[in-house]
């Protein structure tokens, strides 16, 4: 689907944060009409994936640091309340399935194929919290998943997170089969406020060493050329 083909291009990385995006190049890259290209926009859109402008077109969204922090401590705490709420009413089979979602994620980051871990993410968590039967926060959720999945792949990738992210996983999964659903709730919680901390830091990392540091000035008189070069004041 042209949907599936635009989003998969933001969450890998082949359109960056504030590119725009022409729909006539994107139908013609897809081999689409700009019809569907039209309709993919407004549902990415909906998905926080997507800003469209009036007269002015689409273009890939872009969160601040303070919204990706928030944007996972949101996940955290609605997460948390999921699992509670899923826990005392997951059968084994649904832990089974859990289990072998784990499996293949672990074998995608072994393999480095970042780009599946997203899709196999999702599933774990929305089969621990399917139990819950809570359609509409599934759908916000959802949605949230969509937007942090392109910050949780550098997460991954560049903060070293890939095995704490397993243990963190199989911590959970553990105490979801036991039926703790207070100790899931609150593994869940710091898995994900722990996942979201972490990029936040690396990414503040990467902005301070990419500024520019302003020139040092030299103590006593000014020379001639930092005469020059200052400007006046007032």
């Amino acid at each position: 689907m042209t949907v599936d083909a635009i989003r998969e291009c933001i969450l890998l990385g082949r359109y960056l944060e504030g590119d725009p995006l022409r729909q006539d190049a994107i139908g013609a890259e897809l081999g689409v009409s700009r019809v569907p290209v039209r309709e993919a926009l407004r549902q990415l859109e909906a998905e926080g994936l997507v800003i469209l402008h009036p007269h002015r077109g689409a273009v890939v969204s872009v969160l601040s640091l303070k919204q990706i922090g928030e944007l996972f401590e949101l996940r955290a705490e609605i997460e948390g309340d999921l699992i509670r709420r899923a826990v005392p009413s997951t059968k084994t089979e649904d832990h089974d399935k859990a289990d072998e979602i784990l499996d293949a994620y672990e074998d995608a980051l072994r393999e480095g194929h970042v780009s599946l871990c997203g899709a196999l993410n999702w599933r774990f968590h929305s089969t621990l919290y399917a139990a819950a039967e809570r359609e509409l926060t599934m759908r916000v959720v959802s949605k949230l998943h969509r937007q942090s999945d392109r910050y949780a792949r550098i997460q991954l990738t560049l903060t070293q997170g890939e095995m704490r992210a397993r243990q963190e996983h199989r911590a959970i999964a553990a105490a979801a089969r036991k039926r703790d659903s207070v100790k899931a709730s609150r593994l869940m919680r710091e898995h994900i406020i722990g996942a979201g901390r972490a990029l936040v830091e690396f990414l503040e990392t990467e902005q301070r060493a990419k500024t520019p540091r302003p020139a040092r000035r030299r103590s006593g008189i000014p020379t001639e050329r930092a005469t020059v070069t200052s400007t006046p004041s007032g």
